[in-house]
């Protein structure tokens, strides 16, 4: 399997994480893509250098204020003179009535939807390159590639059409599901981390023509905790197009392969012709934000599960953090996939 990659993920450099009160340094870390690299090369996956496909699939997903929004901000934010070594919101206005504001500050509060995702001077140029990444994988496959792998940093699936969160600030595994809509007229997003991907989930959710299907831990008691239920369905058009499969905490290998037979009935029920995976390895027993308890051979038997839909693959990195054994897990699923294939 071709695995997609840049070096240009490296300007997004984070240092801020807001954990129950708590500031630390955050687990996306550009040292995530060397251990995801670590495995594709335990793996002899062959890499490719991206496309770079301009604003084109990203204008397909986000609005035109958001996406302007974060070409402008860093220099707007440093303008002030009296800002932060990052971006991070003060105020979040959560969508009441309200106006468009024209401040920093302001366009800051109303694009993020939490403090989880802090940007910094290379942030905007990082996550235009993943979406170049996620686009290439997509047009790989379209032009006769089983499955291709693509090495997203920073990841993408909290990312909603206007808002940043969770890491995320390009929804790259919405931006190579619509590239893969130029060719074919049903597509599903099976999203695997362990976090409910609730920007895809939002991107999507008044429409029909891409089903998303989402296995997490329980929201109940873990992020994003206001999405991601099992009674979200989607709405007008896009009703009974959505599908949440929320797991108990600490759900281990058997538990994790039955939610996946129910997420296999629900796609191929949709009978869609291309198929995007949000490839969280989050899940593992050895993640450090802990939700779920996946081992590595259970990640191989989930690779195997993902290669059973038998249709055109993009595998989109979601998330999945720093841990000894990230490489090994990456290099699990994708031999289980290969394997199956």
């Amino acid at each position: 399997m071709k695995a997609v990659y840049t070096e240009l993920h490296r300007s997004h450099d984070p240092q801020f994480f807001l954990v129950r009160g708590v500031v630390r340094r955050t687990t996306e870390q550009p040292e995530r893509a060397d251990r995801l690299l670590s495995g594709l090369k335990a793996g002899k996956h062959q890499l490719v250098e991206p496309t770079k496909f301009g604003q084109g699939p990203r204008a397909r997903i986000h609005s035109p204020e958001y996406l302007a929004f974060l070409a402008e901000a860093w220099d707007a934010w440093t303008a002030l003179g009296d800002s932060g070594p990052e971006m991070i919101g003060n105020i979040h206005p959560v969508r009441h009535a309200g106006t468009y504001p024209t401040h920093i500050v302001g366009k800051l509060g109303w694009h993020t939807a939490d403090t989880a995702a802090p940007i910094g001077p290379g942030t905007f140029a990082a996550a235009c390159a993943a979406t170049d990444v996620a686009t290439t994988a997509a047009q790989l496959v379209m032009d006769g590639e089983s499955a291709v792998y693509a090495l997203c940093r920073p990841p993408g699936h909290h990312a909603y059409r206007d808002m940043a969160g969770g890491f995320c600030f390009l929804n790259n595994s919405a931006i190579a599901a619509a590239h893969l809509r130029t060719r074919h007229e049903r597509v599903a997003i099976l999203d695997v981390d362990v976090h409910h991907g609730n920007g895809t989930q939002g991107i999507f959710y008044e429409r029909a023509d891409v089903f998303t299907v989402s296995i997490h831990a329980d929201p109940v008691a873990y992020y994003p905790y206001v999405w991601g239920y099992a009674h979200e369905r989607g709405t007008g058009p896009g009703l009974g197009a959505n599908l949440n499969i929320p797991l108990p905490i600490g759900t281990g290998d058997d538990g994790y392969m039955v939610a996946m037979d129910m997420a296999k009935k629900a796609i191929d029920a949709f009978a869609p012709t291309a198929l995007v995976i949000a490839l969280g390895l989050d899940a593992s027993e050895h993640d450090p934000l802990k939700g779920l308890s996946v081992t590595t051979s259970g990640f191989r038997r989930i690779g195997q599960a993902l290669a059973r839909f038998g249709l055109p693959t993009v595998l989109v990195q979601e998330g999945g953090y720093l841990s000894e054994i990230l490489g090994q897990n990456l290099t699990s699923v994708l031999a289980g996939f290969e394997e199956a294939r």
